[in-house]
């Protein structure tokens, strides 16, 4: 859904992409940077319920994902191993960020929002999957109402509307059962979208 942003905001970020790799800065590096710090953040401030400064934190650190593609263009250093560590940094990012809030709702007998967090780990980690999985079997899979960026906006902003200045009642709990059922209807459509690829294809 959010696809049609990368473009502009490529653009924005190619003047610091050519500066990192005139330093000699890897794509590689801002990766694992990137990931280490939104990791990191998570596992510091949303166990304790720093909600906002966790927020602010990981989003910062998450951001690098961008850069880092950045880098490579301007450097010519793109690689497949730099694909591969880049969608698997990824999802340690996403399981370190889920993880320590269903770490929270556990600690404080919150069992709903427990669920919710730990089905929004296994389903964004299934929507990724399939995709990955899609795309090794010659198939193309770029459909669904939650990719990766939908996902952070919606956890993120509704965890760290609730922590303080603002303390928002309902909103991430509210954030946290919609990313469950947006995750779910992506899976659904990535399923059905391999499946009519796989029919159209000759016995």
């Amino acid at each position: 859904m959010l696809n049609l942003l990368r473009a502009p905001i490529g653009k924005a970020i190619a003047p610091l992409g050519r500066s990192l790799a005139q330093a000699g800065v890897s794509p590689d590096m801002i990766t694992v940077a990137g990931t280490v710090g939104a990791t990191v953040s998570a596992l510091v401030c949303y166990p304790r319920g720093y909600f906002f400064a966790g927020t602010l934190l990981i989003w910062a650190f998450v951001m690098f994902d961008m850069v880092d593609g950045a880098v490579a263009r301007a450097g010519g250093r793109g690689s497949r191993f730099g694909a591969v560590l880049d969608s698997s940094c990824d999802r340690i990012a996403d399981a370190a960020v889920f993880g320590t809030l269903a770490w929270w709702f556990a600690r404080h007998d919150q069992p709903s929002l427990l669920a919710a967090a730990l089905l929004c780990l296994v389903l964004g980690s299934l929507t990724s999957y399939i995709k990955a999985r899609a795309e090794g079997a010659g198939f193309t899979c770029n459909v669904g109402i939650a990719e990766r960026t939908e996902r952070l906006i919606i956890v993120l902003v509704g965890t760290g509307l609730t922590g303080w200045p603002f303390g928002v009642p309902y909103v991430q709990a509210g954030a946290l059962w919609l990313l469950v059922a947006a995750s779910a209807v992506t899976v659904v459509q990535r399923l059905a979208t391999v499946w009519q690829q796989s029919r159209a294809q000759p016995a």
